[in-house]
């Protein structure tokens, strides 16, 4: 047989169910063998890929810890600024700020609970906005006060001081059951420790240092605080006096008419205690007959003399009569109504004294020493540019024309003005009245 028969009858040959069996075998277990290198070409893959993720990760967490520590973020003048001092330089104002303020920041808009740069603080800036200012303003006087302090030989040992900065936040971060690393970060930022923050902190006590001894060389003479006294007398006098408040009893709906209608029954009634007094009846005596019944017991207390103020300043008493009593012409036992359009009220108020606040000279040195040490650092500011190598300070990008008036000397001034109209609130709480006939 030749052997091309001989290939052609093996071909033909019948295969076994067993030799089937270990065909299908053999061929199954290439195929395993192939699926598992695949699985593991992919999985090393994948393992490479993730290596590099975490690898590009941790790499630039890195990157911005360093550039944090060691970037320059911002430049006052020539001195370069680093993320962690600005950051915490903000957090100080910030806190600072906050603190201040508490009681008024429902009426300045400020929710400390959502992020500061969603927030408007006026037209043209958020209140993240106002804060970098603030804090680049901080900035600007440290640097110069320190520079300044140099070149005047100043000397001042900051020990002491930061010693106390340290048990403060010991004893604050021991409070809000935290550690002293944690709360470095919490309220000074993220890269915050206390081998970092510890320069910026002493820089700011010898800057502060200084500046108190300008304030001591910037006092002024005995003809400087008598002579500003006599200008601005009714910012430092205090007066003593009664008064009594009748307020119109108009509904919260109540039309104009209506309310003319009270307002009329109310000061018939305040002068006729007007016209009593005069003729000699006793003040605390007819606050307790016009008084309504719920507060008549408060003027029935001889001790507590609820009509009387004493060593009050123009700026706490009610903005209806503060007016009428640091007139120069008053005299003792003065006595007017006053109307009060704005409240539906009239007041009854007598005139007792006028003095000088004891505390004024002592107040009045201080005023003129600051305006003085003042006007000198603003000089110096003059020469701090300011350069926002990091591109974060948005504040500075806005165009002067679009710069709202409620800036933020603007807006402590209208903090002020909160502070005023609560103390005339007080005085008129302390000896105010319903009357109703």
């Amino acid at each position: 047989m030749s052997k091309e028969k001989e290939v052609k009858k093996e071909s033909e040959k019948v295969m076994t169910k067993y030799e089937k069996k270990q065909a299908a075998r053999i061929a199954q277990q290439k195929k395993d063998e192939k699926a598992a290198k695949l699985t593991k070409l992919v999985v090393t893959l994948v393992c490479v890929c993730i290596v590099a993720a975490i690898a590009f990760s941790i790499g630039s967490a890195v990157i911005r810890r360093q550039q944090a520590i060691n970037g320059v973020y911002v430049k006052i003048g020539d001195h370069e600024v680093t993320k962690v001092e600005y950051d915490f330089c903000y957090n100080t104002v910030v806190n600072n700020y906050l603190n201040m303020y508490s009681s008024f920041l429902p009426y300045m808009g400020l929710d400390t609970s959502k992020d500061f740069a969603d927030q408007q603080y006026d037209d043209s800036k958020s209140w993240k906005d106002a804060f970098d200012e603030m804090t680049v303003e901080q900035l600007k006087q440290v640097k110069a006060l320190v520079d300044d302090s140099k070149t005047q030989n100043f000397t001042y040992d900051t020990a002491e001081d930061y010693k106390a900065f340290q048990d403060s936040l010991e004893t604050a971060a021991s409070e809000a059951n935290m550690n002293i690393k944690e709360y470095y970060k919490q309220y000074y930022g993220e890269y915050a420790t206390e081998a970092r923050i510890e320069p910026f902190e002493k820089e700011s006590l010898l800057a502060a240092a200084y500046f108190e001894e300008l304030l001591e060389k910037n006092k002024p003479s005995d003809e400087e605080i008598n002579s500003y006294y006599e200008e601005n007398k009714d910012d430092y006098d205090i007066v003593d006096y009664r008064s009594f408040t009748f307020s119109a009893s108009a509904g919260e709906d109540a039309g104009e008419e209506e309310i003319a209608a009270a307002m009329e029954v109310v000061r018939q009634s305040a002068e006729d205690m007007q016209t009593r007094r005069a003729a000699g009846e006793d003040f605390e005596a007819l606050c307790v007959q016009f008084a309504t019944e719920e507060n008549k017991a408060a003027y029935e207390n001889e001790e507590s003399e609820q009509s009387l103020t004493t060593g009050a300043r123009k700026s706490s008493v009610s903005y209806a009569y503060s007016d009428w009593l640091f007139d120069a012409e008053r005299k003792e036992g003065d006595l007017t109504v006053v109307p009060d359009e704005t409240n539906n009220q009239y007041h009854v108020v007598e005139f007792i004294s006028r003095s000088k606040d004891e505390t004024a000279n002592t107040s009045i040195s201080d005023t003129l020493s600051q305006n003085k040490a003042g006007e000198y650092v603003d000089q110096l500011l003059d020469a701090y540019d300011i350069t926002d190598v990091a591109g974060k300070l948005k504040y500075l990008t806005i165009p002067e024309e679009t710069v709202s008036d409620n800036g933020i000397e603007e807006g402590v001034d209208e903090i002020e003005e909160l502070e005023e109209s609560d103390s005339d609130e007080e005085v008129e709480g302390a000896d105010g009245d319903s009357f109703t006939e």
